[in-house]
């Protein structure tokens, strides 16, 4: 049977009043059984709260985009769009974008000026997501660009990607540009002969520097990760800090 504390050791050990060690029981920070008339807390419990897991920890949404400094991830963005002369975004798993986007084409910032022209941009976001590949695999959008995403982890959870691209793989054929052009236009309501002007400027980019790009996506994914998880532990332990130092209030 595991070590039991009594409710005065618990007390010396903890540096808190009964009172506050009834609250913890009763709002789930701290687990107890009850021997007799008098409660017993098991030591590994009392261990786990000092080192800053909380015993109803595995029933709570593990960790998320939230620890990422976003101050911080979006000036590494916008120099990584400046030295590789494509546009990037962090976006949530689900697509929905964490920073704004970087350096982004004339081409793409018309689309995403269209409402519906948006949600299909966080559509196929949302879609690199679902790729099996751990590495950055380049794939074309539902505009027809090439872009890819690398995976930002914390543990084993995906909690936000790093996207970059806005670029043809080669140039594109004219005529099948052009039916595509009128299609964007007709969909999300945008003028064809500004979006085909605007599809002018699109990049180009080779499959060398495809590649390169793919692996600086990396480096810039492992940056953001250990953002994550500095931030991560800090905030579990001002949690464990404000649990263990919690005040009853009149």
């Amino acid at each position: 049977m595991a070590d039991l504390l009594t409710a005065k050791q618990l007390q010396e050990l903890l540096k808190i009043d009964r009172t506050t060690i009834y609250r913890m029981l009763t709002d789930g920070r701290l687990k107890g059984v009850k021997v007799g008339n008098q409660w017993r807390f098991p030591k590994d419990a009392v261990d786990a709260l000092l080192s800053g897991v909380r015993p109803d920890d595995q029933e709570k949404p593990g960790v998320s985009h939230q620890v990422l400094p976003i101050n911080c991830i979006q000036p590494i963005q916008d120099v990584f769009a400046d030295i590789t002369q494509v546009s990037s975004l962090t976006t949530a798993p689900d697509g929905t974008p964490l920073t704004r986007l970087s350096s982004p084409c004339a081409f793409c910032s018309l689309i995403l000026g269209s409402e519906s022209g948006k949600e299909a941009c966080i559509a196929s976001w949302r879609k690199l997501a679902t790729q099996p590949e751990v590495k950055p695999r380049f794939v074309t959008c539902h505009a027809g660009l090439h872009y890819a995403r690398a995976r930002v982890e914390i543990g084993d959870t995906l909690v936000a990607m790093f996207v970059a691209g806005q670029f043809y793989a080669s140039a594109p054929d004219s005529t099948e540009e052009k039916e595509r052009i009128r299609l964007l236009a007709a969909t999300h309501g945008i003028d064809e002969g500004q979006l085909a002007n605007a599809a002018r400027e699109v990049p180009v980019v080779d499959a060398r520097k495809e590649a390169q790009i793919g692996i600086w996506m990396e480096k810039i994914a492992g940056t953001f990760e250990h953002f994550g998880k500095e931030r991560s532990e800090m905030m579990s332990r001002l949690r464990r800090i404000a649990d263990i130092t919690a005040i009853t209030l009149p």
